[in-house]
């Protein structure tokens, strides 16, 4: 008898032979309905490796047994998977991926046994690999604290283990095992110090973007032309455990700098409240532009504006250097702001003091003039006491 004899039988008696399976049907009575012996019908279900009920329904998008079917059919006629693809409405590369991955260790393509196979891939949830594998486990914690990321050190394993499936993981197991705590103590395993997930948003407007924002290239070119005072730049530093904040203003010509004082928090009522009152005393010249990053803090923008009279602009994206002149003066400012301190501590009196300190500080970009100084060229003594 031929090897695989019981597979000489057309691939529609196969089928119909799993479809009475499904139904309820012992394997030798399933063999008498479609006129096989039952043996044949035994090695058709020893070679599918199994019988899975497809319970949930395939989605229309995932290849059914009938593609498969249609796969080994045209494989056995020679057919070129192009046109096999095109036979059962799918991409040649969906077929290409399906025949390496579902062929049995011989090599032949058994479109029941591949069918069983992706049922069981399909069963959700899935064992975590992590959470099995001490030797795997081990060796993800080992790469996470010599500072690799978890795409380094799912790279390593597939090249280290590569005929041993059981001891590689993709970057998503590794973060998933990471944020559910499997690896130990969380805090330090990533380089970023992230240690929780960040919400995965594809195709999701945005909620955080601002309403009617104008950004920088609607920022009059005078601006940074520096020829002129009232252009100001803006920015919170935060304190520890984002807890507190402090405003910062400084003006681009003069280098002068104004500290908001945000005793009641940094949300944005709290940031539009302390921007009115706070500046209620820059003369009008001073009131040109106020340039800032796209922090939620200013969303009413448009109420600020109205109140205080600057034109109101906003950076791109995670470009601080688009307000270089802010961050400069942010970094001073850490001397009297530790990062990670308790920014509530500071009253309103001691951020009066420390920006007098910091404008009476000669600026080499002022030729070693003070920004006190500088400003003073252009107002009057009021503001630059």
């Amino acid at each position: 008898m031929p090897r695989w004899a019981h597979n000489k039988m057309p691939l529609s008696v196969n089928k119909r032979y799993f479809e009475l399976l499904r139904e309820g049907y012992k394997g030798a009575a399933a063999a008498r309905v479609i006129g096989v012996s039952a043996s044949c019908g035994s090695n058709w279900f020893i070679d599918a490796g199994s019988m899975i009920v497809d319970d949930p329904p395939v989605a229309s998008r995932f290849l059914t047994q009938d593609d498969r079917i249609a796969i080994a059919d045209g494989l056995l006629a020679r057919r070129n998977v192009k046109e096999i693809a095109a036979s059962i409405g799918k991409s040649f590369q969906s077929v290409y991926r399906e025949i390496k991955r579902s062929s049995k260790p011989d090599g032949r393509y058994e479109p029941f046994w591949a069918y069983n196979q992706a049922l069981l891939r399909r069963r959700r949830p899935k064992p975590v690999k992590i959470e099995a594998s001490r030797s795997l486990r081990a060796l993800v914690r080992c790469k996470l604290q010599d500072k690799w990321s978890p795409q380094q050190t799912s790279r390593f394993l597939t090249r280290t283990y590569p005929q041993n499936p059981a001891m590689r993981v993709c970057p998503e197991t590794i973060y998933r095992g990471l944020f559910a705590g499997l690896l130990g103590r969380q805090a330090g395993r990533l380089r970023t110090g992230r240690v929780r997930r960040r919400q995965q948003r594809r195709g999701v407007p945005n909620p955080s973007t601002i309403k009617n924002m104008k950004l920088l290239t609607e920022r009059p070119l005078e601006v940074n032309e520096r020829s002129t005072v009232g252009h100001w730049e803006g920015d919170l530093i935060i304190g520890g455990a984002q807890g507190s904040a402090i405003g910062t203003l400084v003006e681009r010509v003069t280098r002068y700098t104004r500290l908001i004082h945000l005793p009641s928090g940094w949300k944005a009522p709290q940031v539009r409240n302390a921007l009115i009152t706070q500046t209620a005393d820059f003369p009008e010249q001073l009131r040109r532009t106020l340039t800032w990053d796209q922090g939620r803090e200013m969303t009413l923008h448009e109420e600020i504006a109205a109140l205080t009279g600057f034109d109101i602009y906003f950076c791109d994206p995670h470009s601080p250097w688009q307000r270089g002149t802010n961050e400069n003066t942010n970094g001073l400012l850490r001397q009297y702001f530790p990062k990670g301190s308790d920014l509530s501590r500071h009253t309103a009196r001691d951020l009066r003091e420390i920006a007098c300190q910091l404008n009476h500080r000669p600026r080499l970009v002022l030729g070693d003039k003070t920004p006190t100084e500088a400003m003073r060229g252009w107002l009057t003594p009021a503001l630059t006491s």
